[in-house]
Protein backbone atom coordinates (compact mmCIF):
# COMPACT_ATOMS: atom_id res chain seq x y z
CA UNK A 1 0.00 0.00 0.00
CA UNK A 2 1.29 3.32 -0.63
CA UNK A 3 2.50 5.49 1.99
CA UNK A 4 0.78 8.61 1.23
CA UNK A 5 -2.85 10.11 1.01
CA UNK A 6 -3.72 8.84 -2.32
CA UNK A 7 -6.81 9.94 -3.80
CA UNK A 8 -8.47 9.99 -6.89
CA UNK A 9 -10.93 12.95 -7.96
CA UNK A 10 -14.16 12.97 -9.88
CA UNK A 11 -14.87 16.16 -11.78
CA UNK A 12 -17.43 16.34 -14.04
CA UNK A 13 -17.08 17.57 -17.74
CA UNK A 14 -19.88 19.74 -17.17
CA UNK A 15 -18.55 21.38 -14.38
CA UNK A 16 -15.59 22.57 -16.22
CA UNK A 17 -18.04 23.84 -18.92
CA UNK A 18 -18.45 26.28 -16.32
CA UNK A 19 -21.77 28.66 -17.49
CA UNK A 20 -21.26 27.96 -20.76
CA UNK A 21 -22.78 24.57 -20.32
CA UNK A 22 -20.33 23.05 -23.16
CA UNK A 23 -16.67 22.91 -23.91
CA UNK A 24 -14.19 24.44 -21.56
CA UNK A 25 -14.35 27.39 -19.43
CA UNK A 26 -10.60 28.13 -18.11
CA UNK A 27 -11.36 30.28 -15.29
CA UNK A 28 -12.95 27.50 -13.44
CA UNK A 29 -10.39 24.65 -14.87
CA UNK A 30 -7.38 26.82 -13.38
CA UNK A 31 -9.39 27.42 -9.79
CA UNK A 32 -9.17 23.19 -9.95
CA UNK A 33 -5.44 23.62 -10.67
CA UNK A 34 -4.82 26.02 -7.93
CA UNK A 35 -6.52 23.99 -5.76
CA UNK A 36 -4.74 20.84 -6.47
CA UNK A 37 -1.23 22.41 -6.64
CA UNK A 38 -0.35 22.97 -2.63
CA UNK A 39 -2.14 19.55 -1.54
CA UNK A 40 0.04 17.99 -4.32
CA UNK A 41 3.15 19.74 -2.82
CA UNK A 42 2.14 18.84 0.57
CA UNK A 43 2.41 15.24 -0.44
CA UNK A 44 -1.08 14.01 -1.71
CA UNK A 45 -1.09 11.33 -4.43
CA UNK A 46 -3.64 12.77 -7.07
CA UNK A 47 -5.90 10.56 -9.75
CA UNK A 48 -8.17 13.00 -11.69
CA UNK A 49 -10.92 11.19 -13.66
CA UNK A 50 -12.64 13.83 -15.90
CA UNK A 51 -16.49 12.87 -17.49
CA UNK A 52 -17.48 13.93 -20.87
CA UNK A 53 -20.41 15.12 -20.66
CA UNK A 54 -19.21 18.92 -21.94
CA UNK A 55 -18.67 17.36 -25.35
CA UNK A 56 -20.82 14.49 -25.64
CA UNK A 57 -24.39 12.62 -23.93
CA UNK A 58 -24.20 9.99 -26.50
CA UNK A 59 -27.20 7.58 -24.90
CA UNK A 60 -29.52 10.81 -25.53
CA UNK A 61 -29.71 9.78 -29.06
CA UNK A 62 -31.98 7.01 -30.04
CA UNK A 63 -30.08 7.53 -33.80
CA UNK A 64 -26.69 6.15 -32.85
CA UNK A 65 -25.49 2.57 -31.84
CA UNK A 66 -24.93 2.43 -28.17
CA UNK A 67 -21.45 0.85 -28.82
CA UNK A 68 -20.32 4.00 -31.21
CA UNK A 69 -22.15 6.56 -28.68
CA UNK A 70 -19.76 5.01 -25.94
CA UNK A 71 -16.76 5.21 -27.76
CA UNK A 72 -17.27 9.19 -28.54
CA UNK A 73 -18.12 9.56 -24.89
CA UNK A 74 -14.55 7.85 -24.00
CA UNK A 75 -13.11 10.15 -26.68
CA UNK A 76 -14.49 12.94 -25.12
CA UNK A 77 -12.93 12.39 -21.44
CA UNK A 78 -9.37 11.95 -23.39
CA UNK A 79 -9.98 15.60 -24.76
CA UNK A 80 -10.42 16.90 -21.25
CA UNK A 81 -7.64 15.08 -19.27
CA UNK A 82 -5.31 16.74 -21.90
CA UNK A 83 -7.29 19.79 -21.97
CA UNK A 84 -7.15 19.65 -17.70
CA UNK A 85 -3.50 17.88 -17.92
CA UNK A 86 -2.10 21.10 -19.46
CA UNK A 87 -3.77 23.61 -17.58
CA UNK A 88 -1.98 21.67 -14.12
CA UNK A 89 1.07 21.96 -16.03
CA UNK A 90 0.90 25.84 -16.58
CA UNK A 91 0.31 25.89 -12.44
CA UNK A 92 3.84 23.99 -11.86
CA UNK A 93 2.74 20.23 -11.44
CA UNK A 94 3.78 17.66 -13.45
CA UNK A 95 1.43 15.21 -15.54
CA UNK A 96 0.87 11.60 -16.98
CA UNK A 97 -2.47 11.06 -18.75
CA UNK A 98 -2.89 6.93 -19.07
CA UNK A 99 -5.80 5.56 -21.06
CA UNK A 100 -7.19 2.12 -21.36
CA UNK A 101 -6.63 1.68 -25.61
CA UNK A 102 -3.88 3.36 -27.24
CA UNK A 103 -3.96 7.33 -28.27
CA UNK A 104 -0.34 7.29 -30.15
CA UNK A 105 2.10 9.42 -28.57
CA UNK A 106 -0.87 11.74 -26.94
CA UNK A 107 -1.33 9.02 -23.74
CA UNK A 108 0.55 6.20 -21.89
CA UNK A 109 -1.66 2.55 -22.21
CA UNK A 110 -2.49 2.24 -18.68
CA UNK A 111 -0.70 -0.33 -16.31
CA UNK A 112 -0.36 -0.24 -12.60
CA UNK A 113 3.26 0.04 -12.47
CA UNK A 114 3.53 2.82 -14.97
CA UNK A 115 0.49 4.72 -13.17
CA UNK A 116 3.04 3.47 -9.75
CA UNK A 117 5.94 4.80 -11.27
CA UNK A 118 4.14 8.09 -12.11
CA UNK A 119 3.04 9.01 -8.70
CA UNK A 120 6.66 8.21 -7.21
CA UNK A 121 7.60 11.24 -9.26
CA UNK A 122 4.92 13.61 -7.98
CA UNK A 123 3.17 13.85 -11.07
CA UNK A 124 -1.09 14.21 -11.15
CA UNK A 125 -2.27 11.25 -13.05
CA UNK A 126 -4.79 11.51 -15.31
CA UNK A 127 -7.18 8.27 -16.17
CA UNK A 128 -8.92 8.87 -19.03
CA UNK A 129 -11.15 6.67 -21.76
CA UNK A 130 -12.89 4.97 -18.82
CA UNK A 131 -12.48 0.99 -19.02
CA UNK A 132 -12.00 1.31 -22.52
CA UNK A 133 -15.09 -0.66 -23.17
CA UNK A 134 -18.45 0.30 -23.83
CA UNK A 135 -21.49 -0.25 -21.35
CA UNK A 136 -19.45 0.53 -18.05
CA UNK A 137 -19.76 4.29 -17.42
CA UNK A 138 -17.05 6.86 -16.23
CA UNK A 139 -18.02 5.61 -12.69
CA UNK A 140 -17.42 2.12 -12.97
CA UNK A 141 -14.00 3.42 -14.97
CA UNK A 142 -13.33 5.24 -11.43
CA UNK A 143 -13.95 2.80 -8.94
CA UNK A 144 -12.02 0.16 -11.25
CA UNK A 145 -8.65 2.02 -11.20
CA UNK A 146 -9.28 3.10 -7.61
CA UNK A 147 -9.14 -0.41 -6.65
CA UNK A 148 -6.11 -1.31 -8.79
CA UNK A 149 -4.81 1.94 -7.52
CA UNK A 150 -5.04 0.92 -3.79
CA UNK A 151 -6.86 4.65 -3.51
CA UNK A 152 -7.62 5.69 0.06
CA UNK A 153 -10.53 7.38 -0.98
CA UNK A 154 -12.55 8.63 -4.08
CA UNK A 155 -13.55 12.13 -3.86
CA UNK A 156 -16.70 13.15 -6.48
CA UNK A 157 -16.80 16.88 -6.87
CA UNK A 158 -20.20 17.72 -7.60
CA UNK A 159 -22.33 21.05 -8.03
CA UNK A 160 -24.30 19.87 -4.97
CA UNK A 161 -22.74 20.04 -1.80
CA UNK A 162 -23.51 16.12 -0.60
CA UNK A 163 -26.03 13.30 -0.69
CA UNK A 164 -29.43 14.31 -0.16
CA UNK A 165 -32.47 11.82 0.66
CA UNK A 166 -34.66 13.80 -2.32
CA UNK A 167 -33.85 16.45 -4.55
CA UNK A 168 -33.30 19.41 -2.15
CA UNK A 169 -33.59 21.79 -5.67
CA UNK A 170 -38.01 20.34 -5.79
CA UNK A 171 -38.03 18.98 -1.84
CA UNK A 172 -37.11 22.13 0.22
CA UNK A 173 -37.34 19.55 3.03
CA UNK A 174 -34.83 17.31 1.31
CA UNK A 175 -32.28 16.15 4.09
CA UNK A 176 -28.64 15.70 3.86
CA UNK A 177 -26.62 12.92 4.77
CA UNK A 178 -23.21 13.71 6.63
CA UNK A 179 -22.50 9.86 6.33
CA UNK A 180 -24.25 7.21 4.76
CA UNK A 181 -23.08 3.36 3.68
CA UNK A 182 -23.09 2.30 0.01
CA UNK A 183 -25.76 -0.44 0.91
CA UNK A 184 -27.92 2.68 1.92
CA UNK A 185 -27.00 4.13 -1.03
CA UNK A 186 -28.53 1.69 -3.20
CA UNK A 187 -31.16 0.74 -1.43
CA UNK A 188 -32.82 4.31 -1.54
CA UNK A 189 -31.89 4.27 -5.28
CA UNK A 190 -29.89 7.91 -4.38
CA UNK A 191 -27.90 7.88 -7.55
CA UNK A 192 -24.37 8.91 -6.58
CA UNK A 193 -23.04 6.12 -8.85
CA UNK A 194 -24.32 3.49 -10.87
CA UNK A 195 -25.38 -0.04 -9.54
CA UNK A 196 -22.25 -1.82 -11.59
CA UNK A 197 -19.71 0.44 -9.76
CA UNK A 198 -21.86 0.70 -6.21
CA UNK A 199 -21.63 -3.32 -5.78
CA UNK A 200 -17.23 -2.39 -6.94
CA UNK A 201 -16.99 -0.08 -4.65
CA UNK A 202 -18.68 -2.63 -1.99
CA UNK A 203 -16.98 -5.87 -2.87
CA UNK A 204 -13.38 -3.57 -2.48
CA UNK A 205 -14.60 -1.83 0.27
CA UNK A 206 -13.17 1.49 -1.23
CA UNK A 207 -14.79 5.05 0.39
CA UNK A 208 -16.29 7.64 -1.74
CA UNK A 209 -17.13 11.59 -0.40
CA UNK A 210 -19.47 13.97 -2.35
CA UNK A 211 -18.53 17.68 -2.46
CA UNK A 212 -19.24 20.99 -3.62
CA UNK A 213 -16.88 21.76 -6.09
CA UNK A 214 -18.11 25.37 -5.57
CA UNK A 215 -17.23 25.58 -1.66
CA UNK A 216 -14.43 27.95 -0.96
CA UNK A 217 -11.11 25.87 -1.34
CA UNK A 218 -13.66 23.26 -1.40
CA UNK A 219 -11.39 20.60 -3.34
CA UNK A 220 -8.03 21.62 -1.80
CA UNK A 221 -9.74 20.67 1.90
CA UNK A 222 -11.33 17.36 0.27
CA UNK A 223 -7.78 16.49 -1.04
CA UNK A 224 -6.61 16.67 2.86
CA UNK A 225 -9.36 14.40 3.96
CA UNK A 226 -11.33 17.63 4.74
CA UNK A 227 -14.80 17.08 3.51
CA UNK A 228 -17.71 19.39 4.46
CA UNK A 229 -20.06 17.27 2.14
CA UNK A 230 -20.99 13.98 2.77
CA UNK A 231 -19.01 10.59 3.22
CA UNK A 232 -20.20 7.06 2.25
CA UNK A 233 -18.81 4.11 3.71
CA UNK A 234 -18.31 0.57 2.62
Amino acid sequence: MNSHRRVILKLSGEALAGEKKTGFDEATVQDVAGQALPAVREGVELAVVIGGGNFWRGRSSKNIDRVKADQIGMLATVMNAIYVSEIFRSRGMETEIFTPFACGTMTKLFSKDAANEAFKAGKVVFFAGGTGHPYFSTDTGIVLRAIEMEADEILLAKNIDGVYDSDPAKNPDAKKFDTISIDEVVEKKLGVIDLTASALCADNRVPLAVFSLAGEMSIYKALKGEINGTRITV
